[in-house]
């Protein structure tokens, strides 16, 4: 009857780490608890070494880059990759409608990306590594953060909020799952590479590493939006049975 459901309780789940959110082997993890102070979580990325796309809401070339949900923990094992994990679900929550992440965070470069994906990661007693399928996932492009328009490069170390939408998606995170969320600057061949340089895009051959810095703290509170959907009380549902 419409879009976003009328229903949904739009709820922020936040970034937080003691300084070493690198990798699934990392110490970030994701709650609806705002942080205070907290250490900022760094990593390099290097256009001549992007993160790798795995999946997604791809089309048109399946044989080289096919689409769809895959096992993440490979992307997730390199450096160059924040994980935010939440503890495991006491009971399944659906997650349904638009998402957004908002996220607080300064380059040593005058132009980069920032991506982020959504994951969900199944029980450690069917997969004793915890499978990570992902669910959706988005970017922003440094210049184009206040306008899609008009370019504006980014000043060295500081610090911008950047809105990344990562479209819609609907998934029912299982009881005894986890809700998990990426950040990086790349997922190639997906989305183009940004270099760095803040040249003309499509027109430069140099290529720059740039030093990323990820906030999570009171005054820079990075986080996701999850659109969630609470269950109808069963007497406002008219139950099948009742058809019959």
């Amino acid at each position: 009857n419409e879009w976003p459901l009328a229903r949904t309780q739009y709820t922020k789940y936040y970034l937080h780490s003691d300084g070493k959110a690198n990798s699934l082997r990392g110490d970030g993890t994701l709650s609806p608890e705002a942080p205070r102070s907290e250490p900022t979580d760094v990593f390099v990325s290097d256009p001549r070494n992007p993160v790798p796309t795995k999946g997604g809401g791809l089309c048109c070339w399946p044989a080289a880059v096919p689409g769809g949900a895959f096992d993440q923990r490979s992307v997730e094992e390199q450096e160059d990759v924040l994980v935010y994990t939440t503890p495991v679900l006491g009971q399944d929550v659906e997650v349904t409608g638009p998402i957004t992440v908002t996220l607080y965070a300064a380059t040593s470069a005058v132009d980069t990306d920032f991506t982020a994906k959504l994951v969900d990661v199944h029980p450690m007693d069917v997969d004793p590594a915890g499978y990570a399928r992902n669910l959706t996932d988005g970017i922003i492009r440094g210049r184009y953060r206040a306008s899609k328009v008009k370019a504006t490069l980014l000043k060295p170390d500081e610090v911008y909020e950047f809105t990344i939408d990562l479209w819609a998606t609907s998934n029912v995170f299982k009881r005894d799952h986890r809700i998990q969320l990426e950040v990086s600057s790349s997922n190639f061949p997906r989305f183009d590479r940004n270099l760095n340089t803040g040249h003309d895009l499509g027109k430069d051959a140099e290529m720059r590493p740039a030093g990323q810095t990820v906030y999570h703290s009171r005054e820079y509170p990075s986080h996701v939006v999850l659109p969630v959907v609470p269950k109808e009380p069963w007497n406002t549902v008219t139950s099948w049975r009742s058809m019959l």
